[in-house]
């Protein structure tokens, strides 16, 4: 019988695709000689080189060779071809820890363990000069014993790359998790950043949203630069303490990473039924949605405004949107992208109907509409639960909008393939570009449209003798 297995450099057996990115993909391969699980990572050299990101390619594998510590996602070796480069990593079984949130809130003592884990990681990263710069629960994988790896150091930092201020200042990372000294653009200590994205992640894991999250991003903005959050009331004192000295806005005074670990809370003993879940409906959790009755606030501010107006992008979140400076695509670890994004000339109300259309077309159950947000969700439990996905529509320009469809839930294989085959099919009619395809970016369409609307407001002249 004819022997059909992919083996790449005479060492690994190739298995199932796990997923991809614009410029890797990455597949469940076998060690033929130790017999040992791993994930291999193969990325396009042609791709890469032709956007100009070998150099980010090489940084990260400088750096994930440079942190051996046992939290963090191990780089076995890097090997390469004429035309690929195969990056061998830890297979994390558990998958990310995003999808642990997704299902219900975390005790407390659950939260705590994956905690100490985070900050013994980004502790020793710290230790050899290294900043990772996007720290977020889609970033944090487990193993098959339930401990956190941190993973995706494609955005991170050494600390030989400060300028002459002994600052970073490449604005990077994921806006709901970013510092405020990063949002500003002054100039930012790595680990400070760092530090501040550890405390995001810890309200997430035990409330079950985000502490600064709001549809419109300069709003949200607006309350990470003032710390403005609220605490669920069944966050223990200590809790409250501890996330109250870390998620400060100035980092001169945000608590140290030796500050923490002296916290009353951090030095409580994590109890052994650690990984009990708090179920939540999944419409609640990761949300932000925390209403009054059951929050209280942990900052000075009394303001908790919401809009109730489609969200409205500023030039660095379009910037970040845009193909060409998207890096997560390349470096996620996360084994394929969670969300597709398309421009349409379209008004909003043309677009939700679009989407219901769609949604009953694929006999999806529409569950919840508010903020130019759309939540859908499969009527089968496929192979990891039920597929959720939101639509989510921002306004860039008058008369030019930009939709975000990001699986919420469920498997990416099987997002992806609804995608491909059923979503882009139905919406051609009222796309004008898909993110990552070979159209215009969508900071240029901004300005020929606000080129165009200049055009045709100025005033008729009439030449003069």
């Amino acid at each position: 019988m004819e022997d059909r297995r992919t083996i790449l450099m005479e060492r690994y057996e190739i298995g199932r695709h796990l997923g991809q990115g614009n410029f890797a993909k990455v597949y469940y391969a076998r060690n033929l000689i130790s017999g040992q699980g791993v994930a291999i990572k193969i990325i396009d050299k042609d791709k890469v080189s032709r956007v100009g990101l070998m150099v980010q390619i090489k940084r990260e594998i400088s750096i994930m060779r440079l942190v051996r510590h046992p939290n963090v996602l191990k780089l076995f070796e890097v090997m390469a071809s004429k035309s690929k480069i195969y990056f061998v990593l830890e297979y994390a079984k558990g998958g990310e820890l995003f999808n642990k949130i997704t299902k219900g809130k975390l005790s407390e003592d659950a939260a705590r363990k994956y905690f100490h884990q985070l900050i013994s990681a980004v502790d020793y990263c710290h230790s050899r000069g290294v900043y990772h710069r996007d720290l977020k629960p889609e970033n944090l994988l487990l193993d098959e014993n339930e401990n956190l790896k941190v993973s995706d150091f494609g955005l991170s930092a050494l600390a030989e790359s400060t300028r002459q201020d002994g600052l970073l200042h490449t604005t990077c990372g994921t806006p709901a998790y970013v510092a405020p000294e990063v949002l500003s653009r002054r100039g930012y200590d790595g680990a400070k950043a760092d530090i501040w994205s550890c405390g995001v992640i810890l309200f997430v894991l035990v409330a079950g949203f985000l502490p600064f999250h709001d549809t419109n991003l300069i709003e949200m903005y607006r309350k990470i630069s003032r710390a403005e959050y609220r605490c669920p009331r069944p966050f223990s004192v200590e809790l409250k303490d501890l996330l109250y000295k870390i998620l400060d806005p100035d980092p001169s005074t945000r608590a140290s990473i030796s500050r923490i670990k002296r916290s009353a809370w951090y030095r409580k003993p994590i109890e052994a039924n650690a990984l009990k879940i708090k179920h939540e409906t999944r419409d609640k959790v990761y949300k932000g949605e925390a209403t009054t009755s059951d929050s209280t606030e942990c900052s000075n501010s009394e303001e908790n405004q919401a809009s109730s107006s489609l969200t409205n992008l500023n030039a660095f979140d379009i910037i970040s949107l845009s193909t060409g400076f998207d890096l997560s695509n390349l470096f996620e670890e996360k084994y394929g992208r969670r969300e597709d994004r398309f421009t349409t000339r379209q008004p909003a109300a043309t677009v939700f109907a679009k989407l219901n259309e769609l949604a009953k077309h694929l006999k999806l159950k529409i569950k919840k509409k508010e903020n130019g947000v759309l939540k859908l969700a499969a009527p089968k439990e496929g192979i990891k639960g039920f597929l959720e996905l939101d639509a989510e529509i921002f306004e860039l320009a008058p008369s030019f909008l930009l939709v975000e469809l990001k699986k919420t839930n469920g498997d990416t294989l099987e997002y992806k393939k609804l995608m491909k085959d059923e979503i882009r099919p139905a919406l051609k009619d009222v796309i004008w570009a898909w993110q990552g395809d070979s159209h215009p970016q969508p900071e240029q369409c901004i300005q020929g449209e606000q080129q165009r609307r200049q055009q045709s407001s100025l005033p008729s002249q009439q030449p003069q003798e």
